[in-house]
């Protein structure tokens, strides 16, 4: 879908953080593992269930007049699992499809074949009234919600407390009580703020900036396989991102969603052209979103005139060729608010932005492990939306003008933008990159591979500034070669 491949003429050159196929790297050292995002823990490709459904044989009608939002419902409603496919044709649809389900894909026949439209905003068929952290009124789904809306809970329950203290790129636990665990069972360790903040200020390097208005203790997660087990003692597959505090009370929980291994494939979501009126006037033109669901997938997708794209906010999903664009008379050059909002370890590649978003791409509260990559737009602003959001990735991407790449969102006094170890690998522009104001996040992120005149700057416990052009910086798909490096050494 997109060339964003390095040049093969040029004389290649390696990172001091990574190496030529990973030998300088370490699971302690300030680069991450990213290897472990999207779909399977990136291990599977993404799969193509059978069709067992037509939503034809539902009532759908294609036809572009009728409203086809009823045949939907009841094609989903009435099919347990498998293929849902969605022929050739104009569908009209008025209300959110819900997906409460595992094992379910809705396919089309291909994002110029068949299209979704919606005539409406989710306001207009669902109310949902907010307002910003300084108090304007807006709509909830300024922020979230989508038409087709994938909705699952993480079945945790507790196991056991932990009771060892582990540092960042650790893997071994010990449990206070032994529990009927077998290798190979996805769990989650979850870590809880004190009143001091310590542990939002640990996502953040020690350097989170303003937190006044953070006001509520933090509650953050982390799934892995159990890799190996002794009595009360655990191996966790994945080094962990943080550190273990007793002060965080550690505990480890079972990881079961109730909605795993549904996706929204070959189809487009059109809204109509209408202007965009600028920030928080959004009503809900949203195409997709999913809430606490892993292992779910969108692939080959197009999105004209929306809001809002995609929320992606799950755990091992992946959004894989995804097109958006948009007529609507932009508002100070923007033609919606968040193009691909993340979740937990998710994974978008493959994307092109042909509008420009107030955010093209989102990091918000907490999100981790995330990695967006093979990408081109406009004038990409890779949004970092403060409350330590931390170790994601960006990298082959084309950002475009590369006027908006540190323009970000988030209210006030909610900590700096990035978290710890954020990090943007082969990114080029028209125009030159920077490190970004310290506002923006601490020294602990990494920038390789940038366009940019800048210096080298490689503070082993400072800022990490490589100015290899990305054209020569091998490998640029960070992500790939870390997965391919883990595969090939497990």
């Amino acid at each position: 879908m997109l060339a964003l491949s390095i040049n093969v003429f040029a004389e290649p050159r390696y990172s001091e953080l990574w190496g030529k196929h990973g030998e300088k790297w370490t699971a302690q050292s300030r680069l991450p593992d990213f290897s472990f995002s999207g779909y399977h823990f990136g291990e599977d490709p993404l799969p193509r269930p059978t069709v067992v459904a037509n939503v034809r044989d539902f009532g759908a009608r294609g036809d572009g007049k009728h409203d086809d939002t009823k045949a939907f419902v009841r094609a989903i409603a009435e099919t347990e699992s498998g293929t849902i496919l969605v022929p050739e044709g104009r569908y009209v649809i008025s209300d959110i499809l819900w997906i409460k389900k595992p094992n379910l894909v809705l396919r089309g026949a291909g994002p110029d074949k068949t299209i979704l439209f919606f005539p409406k905003s989710l306001d207009d068929v669902r109310p949902n009234p907010s307002q910003t952290t300084s108090g304007r009124p807006t709509s909830n789904y300024s922020w979230s919600g989508g038409f087709l809306w994938i909705k699952g809970n993480y079945g945790m329950k507790p196991i056991s407390p932990i009771a060892s203290e582990c540092k960042r790129g650790e893997k071994k636990l010990v449990l206070e009580k032994a529990a009927e665990l077998k290798v190979g069972q996805r769990v989650m360790v979850e870590l809880v703020d004190t009143s001091e903040k310590t542990l939002f200020n640990h996502l953040y390097s020690g350097d989170p900036g303003n937190t006044a208005k953070v006001d509520k203790p933090i509650r953050i997660r982390f799934v892995s396989r159990i890799a190996a087990m002794n009595g009360k003692e655990i191996e966790l597959e994945r080094s962990l991102r943080f550190d273990l505090r007793k002060e965080w009370k550690p505990q480890l929980l079972h990881f079961a969603p109730t909605v795993r291994e549904t996706g929204i494939e070959d189809l487009a979501f059109e809204f109509p052209i209408t202007p965009y009126q600028g920030h928080f006037t959004e009503t809900g033109r949203n195409a997709i979103a999913i809430n606490s669901a892993a292992d779910c997938w969108v692939r080959n997708v197009r999105i004209s005139n929306s809001d809002s794209g995609i929320y992606l906010s799950g755990m091992f999903c992946t959004a894989d060729r995804i097109l958006i664009e948009s007529e609507r008379i932009s508002h100070r050059g923007t033609t919606g608010h968040h193009g691909v909002s993340f979740g937990t370890d998710c994974m978008l590649q493959n994307f092109n932005f042909k509008t420009h978003f107030i955010h093209d791409i989102t990091l918000s509260y907490l999100n981790a492990g995330n990695v967006s990559k093979n990408g081109k737009g406009t004038n990409l602003s890779l949004d970092h939306h403060k409350k330590a959001n931390h170790e994601n990735l960006f990298c082959n991407l084309d950002a475009g003008e590369g006027t908006d790449l540190w323009r970000c969102g988030g209210g006030a006094a909610l900590g700096k933008n990035c978290g710890a170890r954020g990090t943007f690998w082969c990114i080029r522009s028209k125009q030159n990159l920077k490190w970004p104001r310290a506002v923006f996040g601490p020294d602990s992120m990494n920038l390789v591979g940038l366009q940019t005149a800048e210096p080298t700057l490689t503070e082993p416990s400072g800022k990490w500034f490589e100015p290899i052009p990305p054209t020569h910086l091998h490998p640029s798909d960070l992500h790939a070669a870390q997965l391919a490096r883990r595969l090939e050494t497990n």
